[in-house]
């Protein structure tokens, strides 16, 4: 089997080519010739598995921007990957960032696990998954989601001083789609609306 055959393998992505997040710490026993060397040559965007499919790679913010796990998202062709579709992209574009209310922002998934599979599919996406953050704001939220799926836990609201740290659920999480929901970076205009409600 070559290399792309073995991820495939691995990483089962279904009919529309979409996988799930597989780790780098499973490339050991007959996936071990996987692990990554300088590079990702079996994954990089000229490599037989890029021109198939759209590669992810989410990478550590911890130990020199290396990659901590990698999924396939979608087939090559444009139909079928993580892009927005473009009448929500557009409707977000023409709001102001939700954090710091500037114009012209970047679309951002709620979800920064990006583990809700209806979301993923372009024909089922819905406005409010999305919203529109500053590329100051999103560049925060996507370091501070990464440290959260790295350890499991969710970051905390207190420290932009907010009197609650989420207004549902706790610091520990499990991954599940739902996990994001009451996180400040989810979605910050819900998140000051039970602030308000709080105050009542």
């Amino acid at each position: 089997m070559t290399k792309t055959e073995l991820f495939i393998q691995l990483a089962k992505p279904d009919e529309n080519g979409i996988s799930r997040w597989v780790s780098v710490s499973e490339f050991v026993g007959e996936y071990a010739c996987l692990t990554f060397g300088n590079g990702a040559s079996w994954a990089r965007k000229e490599s037989i598995l890029a021109k198939k499919y759209v590669v992810e790679f989410d990478k550590s913010i911890t130990r020199g921007n290396g990659i901590d796990r990698i999924r396939l998202n979608g087939f090559r062709n444009g139909n079928y990957s993580q892009h927005i579709r473009a009448d929500i992209k557009r409707a977000i574009k023409k709001l102001n960032c939700v954090v710091l209310g500037t114009s012209n922002p970047e679309v951002d998934h709620k979800n920064g696990m990006k583990n809700e599979d209806r979301v993923m599919r372009n024909e089922d996406q819905r406005l409010e998954d999305f919203q529109p953050l500053s590329k100051a704001a999103n560049d925060a939220k996507r370091q501070f989601c990464k440290e959260c799926r790295r350890t499991g836990i969710r970051y905390d609201a207190k420290l932009l001083g907010y009197p609650i740290s989420y207004y549902q659920g706790e610091a520990h999480h499990n991954h599940e789609e739902n996990a994001c929901i009451g996180c400040y970076w989810y979605d910050p205009l819900e998140f000051k609306r039970h602030l308000q409600e709080k105050k009542q």
